[in-house]
């Protein structure tokens, strides 16, 4: 499958703490428990798509700075084309995240967009990408904006995630979600059931599935061609590392599953695939490819 991608793509430093709430120390000695990579959810999505045998165009800005070069050399070793990597910004952005070493997998992401915020991709410079491709996944970013109407009138699936939301009506996220075919979320600040709230989703907008990241609880998934609600539980395979990312990868491998399964089986493989990739530690590694995925199905009663 061709996908298109425009999201965000920066530098993440991990660090491994003791626990939460952080309790005050003036200097702590977490050996091999900070790393830094090239992540961002852009990143992430291309990174995790072409692990499953993809064909993936990624859009992005970056800066002219250090991070920048970093995020270049990694692209240009791991064979992601920079044509529509643009070095449009002042400051490449950068995210650096708390996380516990245990079981919970919890994790706090302190994100420093810099300038990407104020910036808008033209449309003119992507379009030809987006044509040629089956899905074109738009992060909910500023500068993707005005890309939602020109997938649209190329009759483009339409795949995004909008993360954290409380407000059916979130006026950051209302456009990506009045254009969403695929829409994706986290219940981490939902003001009511996941149920309730997916209903409330479903009959605002027009999205054909809508799937609730639930953590360690699974997923509730909407099917707007049965106008059925279904919870599917978590995939727990064990050794959990780092839950960061965990979120794009199950995005990224719904996206890929989507277009050979229904969205149940698709939700279950994605599952799967979220699940090995939290082992490993980082945002944007610990992905498997589609053999690795489907002998772990196989193996895996839900």
């Amino acid at each position: 499958m061709k996908i298109f991608v425009s999201g965000l793509v920066n530098v993440e430093t991990d660090l491994k703490i003791r626990s939460f709430p952080v309790a005050y120390y003036p200097i702590d000695y977490p050996f091999f428990g900070i790393k830094t990579t090239v992540s961002g959810v852009g990143y992430n999505i291309t990174a995790a798509a072409r692990t499953l045998g993809d064909d993936v165009t990624l859009a992005s800005m970056i800066g002219k700075d250090d991070e920048a070069k970093r995020i270049a050399e990694t692209l240009d070793a791991q064979g992601i084309s920079r044509s529509l990597v643009f070095d449009a910004l002042d400051t490449t952005p950068t995210s650096v995240v708390l996380c516990e070493p245990n079981e919970n997998g919890r994790r706090q992401i302190y994100c420093d967009l810099k300038d990407v915020q104020e910036k808008t991709l033209d449309p003119a410079l992507v379009e030809p990408a987006m044509a040629s491709s089956d899905v074109c996944v738009l992060c909910n970013i500023n500068f993707n904006r005005a890309l939602l109407p020109v997938a649209k009138r190329l009759g483009k699936t339409i795949a995004t995630d909008v993360h954290v939301i409380n407000d059916i009506f979130d006026p950051f996220n209302r456009d990506f979600m009045l254009n969403a075919d695929i829409l994706f979320l986290s219940d981490e600040d939902l003001p009511s059931s996941p149920e309730e709230f997916v209903s409330a989703l479903k009959n605002e907008y027009s999205a054909k599935v809508i799937v609730i990241g639930l953590g360690s609880d699974g997923v509730c998934v909407y099917e707007r061609a049965t106008d059925t609600v279904t919870r599917v539980p978590a995939a727990l395979l064990g050794g959990v590392v780092n839950t960061v990312g965990a979120g794009d990868a199950l995005f990224s491998a719904f996206v890929h599953y989507y277009g050979k399964y229904d969205a149940i089986e698709a939700v279950k493989r994605a599952e799967i695939f979220a699940a090995l990739k939290i082992r490993a530690n980082g945002g944007s590694v610990g992905f498997s490819t589609e053999a690795q995925v489907e002998e772990a199905y196989a193996a895996y009663k839900f």
